[in-house]
């Protein structure tokens, strides 16, 4: 039962983290930010938050700018969520360079002639 829980709330932060990054990066031009998976404490404090960035030459930077407006970003994510979640959890956001990994490996694999 506990699990449901986390993986409910999990799954509304990533839909709601989103659609903030979504409407943010409509301002960069050329940038997608996509949350790739949200991971929630048991206890609901903290939330690990995947994010994958394209173009990946950017993602140092952009990164970075994110890190620097964490408290912004989990207050915007607390507005959307306010009458589903009565504690908003911490964010902690991460580099998810999966794609990044699997463009490699492909490339080893399938060596362009």
């Amino acid at each position: 039962m506990e699990g449901t829980r986390i993986q409910k709330i999990s799954r509304l932060l990533q839909k709601e983290l989103s659609e903030i990054f979504r409407l943010e990066t409509a301002k960069l031009g050329g940038v997608i930010v996509s949350v790739s998976e949200v991971r929630v404490s048991p206890d609901l404090s903290i939330a690990h938050a995947y994010l994958s960035i394209f173009p990946s030459e950017r993602s140092g930077e952009l990164m970075d700018n994110i890190n620097r407006n964490e408290k912004s970003l989990r207050y915007a994510l607390a507005q959307k969520v306010r009458y589903q979640l009565r504690k908003m959890p911490e964010l902690r956001f991460h580099l998810d360079d999966s794609l990044d990994y699997i463009e490699r490996i492909d490339n080893l694999l399938h060596p362009k002639k």
